[in-house]
């Protein structure tokens, strides 16, 4: 859904399920994630069910810290027949609000539930309204509404509440009928009626999902034409129930779906509030953005418009937590195996897993390898653009984990690397990262002196010794872009000092997150243990962005000097 470019998305709040806990399902985190990683605007719903007020107040405090804005406050359902009081919490979602807005004034903004029929535990939909009246009176910024299948009972409710003083927007909740049993069950839990003419559509086609589905589908376009025609909806919340496909017909259908292709950074823009002006970034971590933000989470500011002197980036210590915890795939160590290699027998096994993952096509054992310890998501689009000759180094041993082509004023609406605002033109210089063996380093360092004004390096082993021809403290753009009316953008760069607090984190996933996968002391893990002792990481960039990409007659000259005669200590101190 997040493609369609909704105004935010909503995280809902199960009291069996500890949701306010770091599990990886859990609702805190869910909403987390899909703030810091996604860039998606995101409401946390919370209930008052099963907390005591202090839990409640240490559920919004993590809430606020992992930069989480907005709460749908709710009394929530009991969990039994009855609702049972807890000792020393709240009784209603009155209480919650007033109790955010005196812990946290105006930090969050705060939803409450308006139900267009009156609550069905409320004495008269009068009554219902005025509670709704003390709940926005007594901090709530806007009301979403409980489902409904006619827009006259919307309409009804929205001047109904404006009468008594209501002014603040309220949006309707939108249900999609998707199957019969759903909606069943959700008749049942919010106590609703359904009107006689939507049973009598339903009923004869109750046992035909796909028929089900697209009545659903009409049913909602229609509502919500009808909806939108008032000029009452500031506008659409859809209850999706975590099925996405129908509301993004409705949405397709109303003219609301407008998906953009462009990307307002070339990484995912995070929703936290202190990282809403950031807009530079080390490309180091461009295949590995979950881990920047969480390794840089305790900065009390971002870089905006540049990078900067970077003598002292305070990133957080490395740590397992980052290597293991941070990484984007969920599969399992068997899935591993089969991509990595359930049994390595050289160091050419490794070469063969960067290369199966380069070029999409089945492995050994008819597995797709999907993921690398560096790169836990599919290639980029912009690799199609260097894929062959990305295949060929990686064959030879040179182990690319980032890259990127050479861009010289390409439109911002170009479908593969453009990005940022209509009318603007982007620019990159040429950028290759990887791992490779002591011997190819020796020739390499040889070959760059032939190119010691056009392209910068650095190299650098697991100890932290590094080599280089780039200023110690100077970062270098890699990646800008020009747009009208606006101060040039630069959102990537490669900085000398981050690199070396990402080389520790690099050089780790070799042990973290592949070698762990084989028994200790077997050839397999020795194997990756050695490449994590004696590899160097290199990372190249080729300055001269409008020319020909030179960094690949950099690496084809390298393999030639490799293949070439055995050269004198004087024949090598003339070349």
């Amino acid at each position: 859904m997040g493609a369609g470019g909704p105004l935010f998305i909503d995280v809902t709040w199960h009291p069996a399920g500890d949701p306010g806990s770091d599990k990886e399902t859990s609702s805190m985190t869910i909403a987390s994630i899909a703030v810091n990683y996604c860039g998606l605007e995101t409401v946390l719903h919370m209930t008052c069910c099963c907390q005591s007020q202090e839990k409640i107040t240490c559920h919004l405090h993590k809430a606020k810290r992992l930069g989480l804005k907005n709460i749908l406050a709710l009394r929530g359902d009991p969990v039994g027949d009855q609702w049972k009081e807890e000792k020393g919490g709240f009784c209603y979602a009155l209480d919650l609000v007033k109790h955010i807005r005196s812990e946290f004034g105006d930090y969050f903004d705060i939803g409450v539930a308006g139900y267009p029929k009156g609550h069905p535990d409320a004495g008269s939909f009068e009554s219902d309204l005025k509670f709704l009246k003390e709940k926005v009176s007594a901090g709530a910024d806007f009301i979403i509404t409980q489902l409904f299948f006619e827009a006259d009972t919307f309409c009804h409710f929205v001047k109904a509440c404006s009468e008594i003083g209501i002014t603040c927007p309220i949006l309707p909740g939108i249900f999609l009928i998707q199957n019969y049993h759903s909606l069943q069950q959700l008749v049942k839990l919010s106590k609703l009626e359904v009107p006689q003419q939507i049973k009598d559509k339903i009923e004869p086609i109750k046992d035909n999902d796909a028929a089900i589905f697209n009545y659903g589908i009409d049913q909602a376009v229609s509502l919500c034409q009808k909806l939108l025609a008032s000029g009452l909806v500031p506008g659409l919340h859809f209850y999706t129930l975590n099925r996405t496909m129908a509301a993004v017909q409705v949405l397709k259908r109303l003219g609301m779906w407008t998906e953009d292709p462009r990307r307002f950074l070339p990484w995912a823009v995070s929703a936290h509030p202190k990282r809403w002006e950031e807009d530079v970034r080390p490309i180091f971590w461009a295949s590995r953005p979950k881990s920047y933000i969480y390794r840089t989470q305790e900065w009390d500011a971002f870089p905006k418009g540049r990078w900067g002197n970077s003598s002292s980036p305070a990133f957080g210590e490395l740590k397992d937590y980052y290597l293991f915890y941070l990484k984007s795939t969920s599969l399992k160590e068997e899935e591993l195996l089969k991509m990595w290699g359930e049994e390595l027998s050289s160091e050419e096994s490794v070469f063969e897993v960067f290369t199966h993952y380069l070029s999409g096509e089945p492995n050994r054992n008819g597995c797709q390898v999907t993921c690398l310890p560096w790169n836990d998501k599919p290639l980029a689009p912009s690799t199609s653009l260097m894929k062959e000759k990305l295949l060929r180094v990686n064959r030879r041993g040179i182990l690319t984990i980032n890259s990127q082509p050479n861009i010289n004023g390409q439109p911002s609406s170009h479908p593969v690397v453009g990005w940022g605002p209509s009318g603007g033109y982007v620019f990159q210089k040429a950028y290759l990262e990887f791992f490779t063996s002591p011997r190819t380093v020796k020739a390499l360092l040889q070959v760059l002196k032939k190119y010691e004004l056009r392209v910068n390096y650095h190299v650098v082993d697991v100890k932290g010794e590094n080599i280089t021809n780039a200023p110690e403290l100077q970062p270098n753009a890699v990646t800008w872009g020009i747009f009208p009316g606006r101060e040039i953008i630069q959102p990537m760069v490669v900085d000398p000092v981050s690199f070396m607090f990402w080389k520790d984190e690099a050089f780790a996933l070799w042990i973290k997150q592949w070698a762990k996968l084989y028994d200790k002391e077997s050839p397999s893990q020795e194997i990756i243990q050695y490449i994590h002792d004696n590899y160097f990481l290199v990372n190249l960039v080729d300055n001269d962005f409008p020319l020909d990409n030179c960094l690949w007659q950099v690496i084809e000259d390298t393999f030639e000097l490799l293949n070439s005669p055995p050269q004198t200590d004087r024949e090598m101190e003339a070349t």
